[in-house]
């Protein structure tokens, strides 16, 4: 078994599951963008137990702001309503569109934050292992991994293509035209080289015995312990604990 001195990053993925899971229920169960927009500092303070804070901002900011921003602009311009905050031209924010705005956006930060915290604090290898321990085909399982890995490897080969037209005098940036021109000769190495690279992992996968029938062991083996039954009760406890509050002031 793998051992990471960490307490979260120990945590079985279908724990660490849990957190966007109960998110996306309870952001609808809270009618509160306040209390929406307060998973984002939860996910922050799990991120930094789990030492991935630094990494978990990157992608909230370079992936999530200015699309919340983009929408939360366009829903206050578009949605309609009586009281007006701002008024230029024919444009005017309406304060239910301003309301509907965070109401939408808190969701979407609260959603988008819990699941990539999620991927950052639990390794592929592990979510398949946990797909294959419930029942699932170590093909299918194989075939999540293999594509959550996909655009990583993708980026990462894209840049070293670029670093060696680089080199050989190719301009790569300044303009938008002139980066689209470099980007072009990228292609067909980059198509060819994932091409190779697929074949390679299928021969290296078939040398391992992949398609061989019966039980398969790994290197490392994840197992589930007191703290994650412990964690996933308390979960669901809290869950329904939500859910009967939530019927309660409909009467």
């Amino acid at each position: 078994m793998r051992h990471i001195e960490n307490f979260v990053l120990n945590l079985y993925p279908s724990t660490k599951l849990m957190l966007p899971i109960f998110v996306a229920i309870s952001i609808f169960l809270v009618p509160s963008y306040y209390y929406a927009y307060m998973m984002l500092p939860l996910c922050m303070v799990i991120a930094l137990l789990a030492g991935k804070l630094k990494e978990f901002m990157e992608l909230v900011i370079k992936g999530l702001l200015v699309l919340v921003l983009f929408i939360f602009i366009m829903q206050s311009i578009i949605a309609p309503g009586e009281e007006i905050l701002w008024n230029w031209g024919i444009i005017s924010v309406k304060k239910e569109g301003v309301i509907l705005s965070l109401t939408l956006t808190s969701r979407i930060v609260a959603i988008a934050s819990a699941f990539l915290l999620f991927f950052r604090i639990t390794p592929i290898q592990d979510i398949g292992q946990a797909l294959e321990k419930v029942g699932m085909s170590p093909k299918f399982s194989y075939a999540i991994i293999a594509t959550f890995q996909f655009i990583p490897e993708i980026s990462k080969r894209s840049k070293v293509i670029m670093e060696a037209q680089k080199s050989r005098g190719v301009e790569t940036e300044g303009s938008l035209l002139t980066r689209i021109r470099a980007f072009i000769p990228v292609l067909g190495p980059l198509v060819l080289s994932s091409i190779s690279n697929t074949e390679e992992r299928a021969i290296t996968l078939e040398t391992r015995g992949f398609s061989i029938k019966g039980k398969k062991s790994h290197l490392y083996e994840i197992k589930k312990s007191n703290v994650d039954i412990a964690i996933q009760i308390f979960t669901i406890i809290l869950m329904i604990f939500l859910l009967v509050g939530r019927l309660l002031t409909w009467y």
